[in-house]
């Protein structure tokens, strides 16, 4: 008897420490996953990051545009292919005057009820209208209105060469048009140092009158505005010290 229960206490333990060992291999797993998905980005530069999604239009990029300008500002346009395809003006002087330029994918779908083969499609299609218009390939993507499966699109935007990008602080929503100092104070009360900020410019015309509150409240209070990249780049250098 004593040997029969030595033997079933030696077969629990067994399954257990595979138990255990498969469990941390697939944390593991699931951690590298997310290793080229961007969700925020804090640090003591008084650097920001803001975006503009689902674009170009071809009045209020050009706007836009002209109050980046004003304060020296650079963005990142996460544009949807068939709005390049359209309004190829606005993308082509975004990129000419040094703003970064991001796949938002051609017809701008909720990429998480899409196969792996329609997403790759998807982001394809943006990529070659981008590099037709711009001669730039575009490193960064965002899925369309944030959703996504983040297994599969980990793999396959490292096997596009993409990394993804999402937003940190607070969401103000402009794409509903809320009056824009709405849109402005939400952002100037809120907004840290390393924020990645959305905002649109399609169809969202408070926006427009919101973004030079912003840029002059900020501004004001020293804080410097970059591509994504920059950005990430002055991440990766504090990593590396």
């Amino acid at each position: 008897m004593g040997c029969e229960k030595f033997l079933k206490r030696a077969i629990a333990l067994t399954v257990l420490f595979f138990l255990v060992s498969t469990f941390s291999v697939t944390a593991q797993i699931n951690t590298d996953n997310k290793s080229n998905i961007i969700k925020n980005n804090s640090n003591n530069q008084m650097k920001i990051a803001i975006t503009f999604d689902d674009g170009p239009h071809p009045k209020e990029t050009d706007k836009i545009l002209d109050i980046l300008e004003k304060y020296n500002a650079k963005a990142t346009f996460f544009v949807v292919g068939k709005h390049v395809k359209w309004y190829t003006d606005a993308v082509v002087r975004a990129s000419k005057d040094g703003h970064e330029i991001g796949n938002h994918t051609y017809n701008h779908p909720d990429i998480s009820n899409l196969s792996q083969e329609q997403i790759k499609q998807e982001i394809k299609l943006c990529e070659d209208i981008i590099i037709e218009k711009t001669g730039q390939k575009p490193k960064l993507f965002r899925p369309p209105f944030g959703n996504y499966n983040e297994q599969s699109l980990s793999k396959l935007s490292e096997d596009l060469g993409y990394t993804v990008v999402l937003w940190s602080g607070v969401d103000v929503k402009d794409w509903k048009n809320p009056p824009s100092d709405q849109i402005a104070d939400k952002v100037i009360n809120n907004v840290k140092s390393g924020d990645i900020i959305l905002l649109h410019d399609y169809g969202t015309n408070s926006t427009v009158e919101a973004l030079d509150k912003i840029l002059a409240s900020l501004t004001e209070k020293g804080y410097k505005f970059v591509t994504v990249s920059e950005l990430l780049e002055e991440k990766n250098k504090k990593n590396s010290n």
